[in-house]
């Protein structure tokens, strides 16, 4: 990603030094005693909703596809601009069939559409806001997603969320550094977003974060938008994947 990017800020900082902190801080201490919403409710979402022929964005670590118990060789696909997280979190999933997306969900995906979930986990807070440009990243997944596929995720709430004084000093702390920037982001305004690319919606606030999944992909409906032609994407084995055949499902 170049550096101009607004949302290269959002992804710098996971270095292969800093992807293998990550587990221990981010969803041990800082999900539980920070944000006041424990690793093991967000566990409990992925369990709830990935299916087979998953999109992941932004993985992280993989910790969270890695929980979720899907079968051996189940078809997952990462997508995140930093090569580093791309890395980490397929070697923590190579007992499934995983390929790798090094792209920004703000951009139109080339992937390799329809896919029967996607999340998009603790990521929508580092993506460059306002709000309105965060809403791409939504748009660019409901367009990639079968007709009775779910979207599902979470994200910490802005100055308006539920906080205690320790996690408004992170907030400030990690928007003032540049890995967030969601000091606009509420509760109200989340649910608007992803109620413009999906025809229902579910959010619950745990603590900090607004935990939410959504289905009924509104432009599959409409028609108006067509999936881009997959690109370059690498699987596990390092080649590209067979073309698509004509009895694959369509959008």
């Amino acid at each position: 990603m170049d550096r101009d990017d607004p949302a290269w800020r959002g992804q710098r900082d996971y270095t292969p030094s800093v992807l293998r902190l990550y587990d221990p801080f981010v969803l041990g201490f800082a999900a539980r005693f920070v944000w006041r919403c424990p690793t093991s409710r967000l566990v409990d979402g992925y369990r709830e909703h990935i299916r087979d022929r998953h999109l992941d964005v932004g993985p992280g670590t993989g910790y969270f596809v890695d929980k979720a118990g899907l079968p051996a060789g189940s078809r997952v696909t990462l997508l995140d601009p930093n090569p580093n997280v791309l890395a980490h979190a397929a070697r923590r999933l190579r007992h499934l069939d995983v390929t790798t997306v090094e792209a920004d969900v703000l951009k139109p995906l080339a992937v390799d559409p329809p896919f029967d979930s996607a999340a998009l986990h603790l990521v929508f807070h580092c993506l460059p806001g306002p709000l309105t440009r965060k809403a791409a990243a939504i748009e660019h997944i409901a367009t990639v997603l079968a007709p009775t596929g779910v979207f599902f995720g979470a994200s910490v709430l802005g100055t308006t969320g539920r906080h205690t004084w320790l996690a408004r000093r992170y907030l400030a702390a990690f928007n003032r550094q540049g890995g967030f920037d969601n000091l606009d982001d509420t509760e109200d305004g989340i649910r608007g977003v992803l109620a413009a690319s999906f025809e229902h919606v579910e959010l619950d606030v745990v603590g900090s974060i607004a935990v939410f999944s959504a289905t009924g992909p509104r432009s599959l409906h409409g028609g108006s938008i067509v999936p881009p032609h997959p690109g370059p994407i690498v699987g596990a084995s390092g080649t590209n994947p067979p073309p698509a055949t004509d009895d694959r499902r369509t959008t």
